[in-house]
């Protein structure tokens, strides 16, 4: 596993992989290359003692040429400024490969949200918030939940705004609980975007998903729903890990007990009647399909070289490093990348922006109609640009894709000073 590869360097890298496919002017490739701004804050809040504690907070706005921009906000130790740069390029992307109308953004919070309590996480939320009150809009920047956030998170920023702004502005923000406006099926999003990725890659692959094998590195929300929906379609999930470690059962896992045993233990570790392996020992499985579904570079150059899997579905954000693509490609073995294949979040919340402008909501069958719809046009789309341009992979193919959207539309809307 590498943890030194810059993201945002292994985004501009990819890139340059696809500009040189794409018909545009050398000077707005460089355009998209970088963010067109960033805050960077510092966040001062009070602990539950009585003491003020100040932490690094950062909002990176990539890219607006088709729409509001639009991203998560996470929570993890590891939050810099570099990663949501990259973070929110990847998003921009992402929004024009499955054609949604949005831009890309992306923020966070250097720290591990385990370690304070949760009136202390909602007043740094709001103070976040407080600071994100110029930027954000439901027609500026539009957030949303990502590692360590969830409907709580979004609630909280959502009411500091409308409070703020004193105003009844629900999509401001997308990823929130029912009753305060978010979509049914949003949770699941993620997840079932990665399953109707890989249900869309065995059938281009003419191979049989039915009694695949399937191991999933992450077992939060994308990875979860992504094996429980895999499993499904007849897949055989056989290892899945977290943080704490993994477990593995040639024989197959129940995706949704093993989930219930996290929920209840804190880890999937431990689960009845596994065998124990760590993270880059579920990575190197013989399986049919590898879901890298928690953090970015978990696969580096030296890892990929040892990937058995014949096919690789990137449910978290970048968690291949340029180096790893080039060695997978050389094996010809398929990456279904990122911007396509978790792109089931961002499709799904601009699902629930339109029900918010709309004051209308839809039924949980129809989002997962219009969700199903969107991936498998995209996934076409990516597979007829891959056969027709001499790329040597798929997500080289992704980045013509969205890098030609965003320049058309760059180009439309016309310069000046």
């Amino acid at each position: 596993m590498s943890s030194e590869a810059n993201p945002f360097e292994s985004l501009r890298e990819q890139v340059d992989d696809a500009a040189a496919v794409v018909d545009a002017d050398p000077g707005v490739i460089e355009r998209l290359q970088n963010p067109e701004r960033v805050l960077e804050t510092n966040l001062t809040f009070e602990r539950d003692d009585g003491t003020l504690e100040t932490v690094r907070a950062y909002r990176s706005q990539f890219n607006g040429d088709r729409g509001p921009y639009k991203g998560g906000i996470r929570y993890h130790p590891g939050v810099t400024r570099d990663e949501v740069k990259a973070l929110s390029g990847w998003m921009a992307y992402k929004c024009a490969v499955v054609d949604v109308p949005y831009g890309g953004g992306k923020g966070g919070i250097a720290i591990d949200p385990a370690d304070y309590s949760e009136g202390e996480l909602e007043r740094l939320t709001r103070a976040f918030a407080t600071e994100l009150r110029p930027l954000i809009g439901e027609d500026r920047d539009i957030p949303a939940p990502d590692v360590n956030t969830g409907q709580r998170e979004m609630n909280w920023i959502k009411d500091t705004y409308e409070t703020l702004e004193n105003t009844t502005a629900p999509g401001v923000i997308t990823g929130k609980a029912l009753d305060s406006g978010g979509s049914e099926g949003r949770v699941e999003a993620t997840g079932r975007s990665v399953a109707l990725s890989a249900r869309e890659a065995f059938d281009w692959l003419d191979r049989d998903l039915a009694g695949a094998t399937v191991a999933v590195q992450g077992y939060g929300n994308a990875g979860s729903v992504a094996a429980a929906l895999l499993d499904d379609l007849g897949a055989s999930v056989v290892a899945v890990s977290d943080s704490s470690g993994g477990i593995h059962d040639p024989d197959g896992l129940d995706p949704r007990e093993v989930k219930a045993h996290k929920a209840e233990t804190g880890s999937v570790t431990g689960y009845a009647d596994t065998d124990a392996l760590t993270n880059d020992e579920l990575l190197t499985l013989d399986v049919d399909c590898l879901v890298p579904a928690a953090l970015e570079n978990a696969v580096d150059e030296d890892l990929a070289a040892d990937v058995d899997a014949k096919l690789v579905v990137e449910a978290a954000n970048g968690p291949l490093t340029p180096g790893a693509d080039d060695v997978l490609a050389e094996r010809d073995t398929h990456v279904v990348p990122d911007i396509l294949a978790n792109a089931g979040g961002v499709t799904v919340s601009y699902f629930e922006w339109v029900q918010n402008r709309q004051r209308f909501s839809w039924t949980e069958e129809r989002v997962n109609e219009e969700l199903e719809r969107v991936i498998t046009d995209a996934f076409d789309t990516l597979v007829d640009t891959y056969e027709s341009n001499d790329v040597h992979n798929l997500r080289t193919a992704a980045y013509v894709v969205g890098i030609g959207r965003i320049v058309d539309a760059y180009d439309q809307a016309g310069s000046w000073p």
